[in-house]
Parts: structure tokens; C-alpha cells; sequence
């Protein structure tokens, strides 16, 4: 208990990365390398790398293209898909990054922890994008993309001002996650067919 409470703030933040990357990934990296460069988090030395300004600029033009492809029905469902080979690996080196000082051990814990959370998180979105895409009109896809967005940075900036609250509820997020597991399930099998459908489509009968 003593260990956790002297390095609260690196296990919120170590977390946070995590939780974020499986969401919005280059937003994560975008943010949280401009606030190490400028001081304003402090990062260990196996995370300095993000504060690199070639790291930044590829990460702020990626953050760009995401904005925006997140937002097109079915596209950021093919873009989630991609991701998949992404966020959860670099939500695990991220978390074991931030806690990389404390010992081997405890970053290889947090490697395990943060990619099961970044795979939570991600498999999450892109079940519940998929469910939104069902619907006919654009705007609640837009709605729901300007959330993760808003969710993603407010989470960051709460885990830094207030780690407690922070891991509190991000303890709710994954106990929601957990119960909304089935519906995920559905929405992710919805991106599949989909998927399959442009792969194979269907021979017209009438042809």
C-alpha cells in the first residue's frame, strides 16, 4: 500500500495511457508527449521518446486523420479493425512505460494490465461503433466519435489533477464494460459480416 500511494500518479497516468490508447491511440501519444516536453508531466526515461518532435508531428498528424475518420459510418469501423494490431500492444508498452523506473517486475505487470485494458477498451469502441452504424442517419456517429474524443482528453487531463478519482471510475468503466459484454459481442459480429460482405459479396439471384 505504501508503494502504491508513493507512485499514485504514475499508476493513474500509466493506466490513463492505457484506458486512452485503445480508444484514440495518436491522441494519447500526441497529448501526453506535449505535456512531458513542456514539463508539465513528468515522464520516465523509457517514455521520453514521445516528447521527440518527429514523434510529435507524426503523432499530431495521425490525431488529424483520425478525427476525421472516426467520424464516417463504417469507415471508422474499417479503421478500428486496422487498429486492432496497434493500440492493444502499444497500450501495454505505453503502461509498462510509464512504470518502467519502479522495477522490471512491476512494468511487466503493468504490461499485462494496461494491454488487457487497452483490448478492453478498444474491442469496446469498435463493438459500440459498429451498433451505432446500424442506424441510418450520420449524426449520432459523429455524436459518439466527438465523445471518445472529449472522453479521451478529459481523462487524461483527471488522472493527472485527480489520480483517486481517476482509477474510481475508471473502476466503473470496466465493471460497465464487463456487463455490457454480450451487446459488444453483437456489434462486433456485426463489423465481421460486413467486413465479409465487401471481401465475398453476395452473387445478385437476379442475375
Amino acid at each position: 500500500m505504501e508503494w502504491f500511494q508513493n507512485h499514485l500518479a504514475e499508476v493513474a497516468m500509466s493506466l490513463a495511457m492505457a484506458w486512452g490508447a485503445g480508444i484514440r491511440l495518436y491522441l494519447v501519444v500526441f497529448v501526453v508527449g506535449l505535456l512531458g516536453r513542456f514539463g508539465y508531466v513528468p515522464l520516465p526515461d523509457a517514455m521520453q521518446i514521445i516528447t521527440n518532435p518527429v514523434v510529435l508531428g507524426a503523432a499530431g498528424f495521425m490525431t488529424f486523420i483520425e478525427f476525421f475518420a472516426d467520424k464516417i459510418p463504417w469507415i471508422d469501423s474499417a479503421w478500428d479493425a486496422v487498429h486492432t494490431f496497434l493500440r492493444i500492444p502499444a497500450g501495454a508498452a505505453m503502461a509498462a512505460g510509464m512504470l518502467g523506473d519502479t522495477g522490471e517486475g512491476v512494468a511487466m505487470a503493468a504490461a499485462i494490465i494496461g494491454g488487457t485494458l487497452a483490448a478492453g477498451t478498444h474491442f469496446g469502441k469498435a463493438g459500440t461503433r459498429a451498433a451505432v452504424n446500424t442506424s441510418p442517419e450520420p449524426f449520432s456517429n459523429v455524436a459518439v466519435s466527438l465523445a471518445e474524443d472529449t472522453a479521451v482528453a478529459g481523462g487524461l487531463a483527471l488522472a493527472i489533477a485527480n489520480p483517486w478519482i481517476f482509477l474510481g471510475l475508471l473502476l466503473v468503466f470496466v465493471i460497465a464494460l464487463v456487463l455490457l459484454l454480450r451487446y459488444l459481442i453483437k456489434g462486433l459480429l456485426a463489423i465481421f459480416r460486413k467486413v465479409g460482405s465487401w471481401i465475398s459479396p453476395v452473387p445478385d439471384a437476379a442475375k
